[in-house]
Formats: C-alpha cells, sequence, structure tokens
C-alpha cells in the first residue's frame, strides 16, 4: 500500500533563489511548480490492441504576479541554472522594487489524504492489457450480430508535484488516477448508434475493485443496441426528469462555469453582482467538494499548494460563494478556496471546479417520476457546454425514455436539452435523495483537467427537447467524454 506523501524534485535552497531571482525587480508574489507526470495509455479497435504506450513528461512553471499582471514562462531543464535563466525572464515582466519575501517555508499540511492501494507503476502491462481485452470480449458478446465497433481505452496518470511560492508555502504532493472507457457502436440497417460508458477514480489499479471492466462494457454495448429500437425524440418544450445516474453535465454547464470567479471578475458570468441573491430554487444546494474519497476530480492541494476543501456555492437557492485560485482572490483580498488548476506546468493555474454537484434531496426517486404525468426521463447525458455570460447551455442526451402517466414508456434518440442555466434552477420542483457522478475532462482555456460531476434525481418543470439545436456562442467551457 502506498499513501501520497514527500517526494523530492528539487531541493529547497533551489526553490528559494529561482523565487528570490522571480521578484528581483518587485512584484506582489511568486511561485514555482514542478511537475513529474508518468502515463500509461492502453487502446483497444478491431478487436484487437492497437495501442500500448507510456510516456514521462518533467517541467516546471514560474509565475510572477504584480496588480493584474500575471508573468508566466517554463521549462523542463530542471537544472538551476535552467530554472533561474527561467525565474530572470518573469522577473523582466515587473518594473519596481524588490520586496521583502518570505522564504521560511513551511510544509502546508492538506485537510484531507488519499490512500493509494495499487500503484498502477506496480501493475504489469499484461494485467493492464488484460483489463481492455475483457471489456472488449464482453461489449462484443452481448449482441455479436449487431455490435459493430468496441473502441476501449485504458489510462493511468502519476503525476509527483512540488509547490513553492513567496509566501513560504511548500507542498509536495502524488495524484494518482485511473480510468477506462468502452464505446459499442451497433447497427441494423442504416441506424447506427453508439453507447458510452466510462468510470474513473483517484485511485491506483483497484479501480477495478469496485467498476468490473465487464460491466462497463456491457453498459455500453446494451445501451447501443437498445437505441436501435428507440424512437426518435420528440420535439417541444416539456417536463424533464434527470435521473441520478445521468450524472451532473447539468450542473457542470448549467452553473458550475458561472461560479468560476475569474469569469465573475471579468462580467463574464450570468453571476456576477448576484451574491447573497436568491438564484435557483429553494430546492436546489450546489456544493463543489475536491475532498472526496474516490472520485476523479478530487485533490489533496490545487496546483497553487492551496488544501482543497468543500465549498458550498449556492444554498437553498441563494448564491453564497465563487470558486477562487490566488490571483482572483488576491483581487478581492481573501484567501483562495482551493480552485486554482492547470493542466500541466506548460499552463497557468485558473479557477476550475473539481467535484461539482447538486446536493441530494429528501424525495424517493421513484416517487419523482410517478408524480410527473408526462415528459422526458433522462437517464445518461452526453457532452454539452455553455455561454457564461447568458447562462445559456446545450447537450445530448445518450439515454432517455418518454413518461407517460407517471410510468417509465419507451426509448427515445436523438434528443438535446437548450435551456438557460439560471432558468432551469428556478424551475427544479422536486430533488431527490439520491446522487450519481460522471467523469471527464473539462476544457478551459485550452487547458483540460479531470473532474467530476453529479445530481440527485430531479424534476425540472420544463426544458426545450429536440434534435435541432445549436451550440451556444462564446462558450467558456467544455465538458468532454474520456
Amino acid at each position: 500500500m502506498k499513501v501520497a506523501g514527500v517526494i523530492s524534485l528539487i531541493d529547497r535552497s533551489t526553490l528559494k533563489e529561482v523565487l528570490d531571482v522571480a521578484m528581483t525587480n518587485g512584484g506582489d508574489f511568486a511561485d514555482i511548480f514542478v511537475e513529474e507526470k508518468r502515463t500509461t495509455g492502453i487502446g483497444c479497435e478491431a478487436g484487437k490492441i492497437e495501442r500500448v504506450q507510456s510516456g514521462v513528461d518533467i517541467g516546471a512553471g514560474i509565475r510572477v504576479l504584480s496588480g493584474d499582471t500575471t508573468a508566466y514562462a517554463y521549462t523542463n531543464d530542471l537544472t538551476r541554472k535552467g530554472l533561474v535563466e527561467v525565474a530572470k525572464i518573469v522577473s523582466h515582466a515587473v518594473c519596481g522594487e524588490k520586496k521583502e519575501i518570505n522564504l521560511n517555508f513551511t510544509s502546508v499540511k492538506p485537510l484531507v489524504d488519499f490512500t493509494f492501494k495499487e500503484h498502477p507503476e506496480d501493475v504489469s502491462t499484461e494485467r493492464k492489457v488484460a483489463v481492455v481485452e475483457a471489456a472488449d470480449r464482453i461489449a462484443r458478446a452481448v449482441d455479436p450480430n449487431q455490435i459493430k465497433q468496441v473502441i476501449v481505452n485504458y489510462a493511468d496518470i502519476v503525476q509527483k508535484v512540488t509547490i513553492a511560492n513567496s509566501a513560504g508555502v511548500f507542498v509536495e504532493d502524488e495524484r494518482i488516477r485511473t480510468r477506462l472507457s468502452v464505446q459499442a457502436v451497433a447497427a441494423a440497417g442504416a441506424v447506427i448508434q453508439t453507447g458510452y460508458e466510462a468510470v474513473g477514480s483517484l485511485c491506483g489499479f483497484e479501480l477495478f475493485d469496485c467498476y468490473k471492466p465487464e460491466q462497463v462494457a456491457e453498459v455500453a454495448a446494451r445501451r447501443s443496441v437498445q437505441m436501435l429500437k428507440a424512437k426518435p425524440a420528440p420535439a417541444g418544450k416539456m417536463p424533464v426528469v434527470m435521473a441520478g445516474e445521468a450524472g451532473g453535465t447539468m450542473v457542470h454547464e448549467a452553473c458550475g462555469h458561472g461560479l468560476e470567479a475569474d469569469l465573475v471578475q471579468k462580467r463574464l458570468s450570468v453571476y456576477a453582482g448576484k451574491r447573497g441573491q436568491e438564484v435557483a430554487s429553494r430546492e436546489v444546494t450546489v456544493v463543489d467538494d475536491a475532498t472526496m474519497i474516490d472520485r476523479y476530480g478530487s485533490y489533496r492541494f490545487d496546483d497553487e499548494g492551496t488544501p482543497a476543501r468543500k465549498v458550498e456555492l449556492i444554498r437553498n437557492g441563494e448564491l453564497v460563494d465563487f470558486l477562487y485560485d490566488r490571483l482572483t482572490a488576491m483581487k478581492e483580498t481573501r484567501d483562495s478556496n482551493g480552485h486554482g488548476r492547470r493542466e500541466s506546468y506548460q499552463h497557468k493555474p485558473v479557477p476550475r471546479m473539481g467535484n461539482t454537484f447538486i446536493a441530494p434531496g429528501k424525495m424517493n426517486p421513484d416517487k419523482i417520476i410517478k408524480d410527473t404525468k408526462e415528459g422526458l426521463l433522462v437517464k445518461k447525458m452526453g457532452g454539452g457546454q455553455v455561454n457564461t455570460t447568458t447562462g445559456d447551455f446545450v447537450f445530448d442526451v445518450a439515454e432517455g425514455y418518454l413518461i407517460k402517466d407517471g410510468e417509465i414508456g419507451p426509448m427515445v434518440r436523438g434528443a438535446t436539452l437548450t435551456g438557460n442555466g439560471p432558468e432551469v434552477l428556478r424551475i427544479v420542483e422536486m430533488v431527490g435523495g439520491d446522487l450519481g457522478f460522471t467523469i471527464g475532462i473539462c476544457g478551459k482555456e485550452g487547458q483540460g483537467v479531470p473532474v467530476s460531476d453529479a445530481q440527485p434525481t430531479m424534476a425540472i418543470k420544463q426544458l426545450i427537447v429536440g434534435g435541432t439545436a445549436h451550440a451556444p456562442e462564446k462558450a467558456a467551457g467544455q465538458i468532454r467524454r474520456i
């Protein structure tokens, strides 16, 4: 058993020298993010292993903040000379006098710890390939005649980071993420449908103790076959029940991006200036909690060295907080709440979601369906995106059913959901006591980070359902399946 702990990438004396050089010409704050990332990827297509690859990426990013100005540069030369040269580059972006800085580093303790039971580097390539082959075999066996193609992808990432800054913060951490995705394509005559399922977590190879690859594959394959018989989705405005198992694409797109502090401060969020106001139904509470165990968007520290914590964003319909990194927090003279994230050392941190969800209510999910006279039941969401300035969103329905007189009716295909985030959250009528998570890679400003999102079963008074919706313009964020 391995526990995330101390990893020495660069000695403290070098870190202090680099930060001192970075602030030679002044500045309010400086930090350095050092990363070693080892990745493994295995892909299976057309019934055979097409790809087994691994790689290592090592580098460091150095940043200086001065007022509203950010200077950022990176390198994969981790020698003392290489780092000092990069520090000199960012120092030239600041004009002023050198300030006193605290280089008496204090190791920061996390608010939560994570245990990795089976480190991916201790697992043979043969075992990883066996997981992929088992998923491919089971998916094809669901319906050998109609399943025409199966694509299985396995990946694990072992990321070691060292973070130090001019405020005296020093953090060393290890993050391990493992995931598996299965896509099955079924065809009957001219009809072609796709089923998709993915699992992943902040964990090692023990992921497959909880999620059997055969079960993941069967879900994806059966969904593709069932969709062949589905009727075209009706179009128009109608009540929608979002099942808990549908995942949290709704909350991620409908309000998550709009609650990121950089967009709020730039007035690019529909939630700008609304703290303390009612922005949703009293049934709705929205939380981002990166401290959750076994979730894909979890972390002990964000990428600025701030300990992860649970942040309540909307409480019983009232907007109470936003997601902050250090820069946006400094602009409001407050502390970051641990949401400064970046894709790698090549990117500067920005406010990002971790595990975002609508908190469970008290209603029985089955009763919510029974209390719905007619509408659409969404059991699985596809991808989506949002215009944070207006709150308009659109996303695909991967698995949906008609509801008639409180009973689940026939499956439908080709449905999309279009609406406005704040408006939709105001017309949530019932919230169930369940909670279902999905995983994805969230894109923003050209960089992607792993996230999870979730919601309970919810009844929404009315949404536009149809297959002709277009993506909103100026989409600030987008979550994609992995």
